[in-house]
């Protein structure tokens, strides 16, 4: 399971998911976006998140893509969807995939404990930043992943400025992510001066 905001998914999201196929050797990796991040708030509505989603990952039958987290009501905690994965779809091994950032901060996860009994915790290490198992809490393995320095942040911020997000999303979705940015942004301006 990849899970993320996905806020909204760009060629990075999709570089890492391949490389998390091929290091892990898995059969298939189930996209999971969060429905309700409980660390971060998303720009996008979830199920417009959900559409990119499933356009962005579409064409390889290793994704899934799983609106789990958008069925859901209240937040999307790693441990509930996890639990759901084990019971609904009985896998043999069962990878959780998380990136150094948020293993440094699992501690403030729903539940983190819980996890190893679960799932396998693998974390994205790029270009040799692996993490160290001195101070992170739970057991863990490290996957080498691509290092590209895209982020749903630079994006929004891309477009917050009127630039171009060419090459940072998949094309097919580029026209996608901008009219909904177009939309969400001119709400919140109008909001905001109400």
């Amino acid at each position: 399971m990849l899970g993320g905001t996905y806020d909204p998914p760009h060629v990075g999201h999709l570089i890492v998911a391949q490389d998390i196929l091929e290091e892990l050797s898995l059969d298939r990796l189930l996209i999971v976006p969060a429905g309700d991040p409980p660390h971060r708030a998303a720009v996008l509505p979830a199920e417009v998140r959900l559409e990119l989603v499933s356009q962005a990952f579409g064409g390889n039958p290793c994704f899934e893509v799983c609106r789990i987290e958008l069925d859901r009501t209240g937040p999307s905690f790693t441990v509930d969807t996890l639990r759901w994965i084990r019971l609904t779809m009985a896998p043999e091994e069962l990878y959780c995939v998380i990136g150094v950032d948020q293993l440094t901060v699992i501690d403030t996860w729903s539940r983190y404990e819980e996890i190893p009994e679960i799932a396998r915790l693998a974390v994205m290490a790029r270009d040799g930043e692996a993490p160290s198992a001195d101070d992170i809490p739970v057991p863990f393995e490290n996957v080498a992943v691509t290092r590209v320095d895209v982020s749903g942040s630079g994006i929004r911020d891309r477009l917050r400025e009127g630039r171009s997000i060419r090459y940072l999303v998949p094309e097919r979705i580029r026209e996608r992510v901008e009219a909904e940015w177009a939309r969400v942004g001119s709400a919140a301006r109008e909001s905001k001066g109400a």
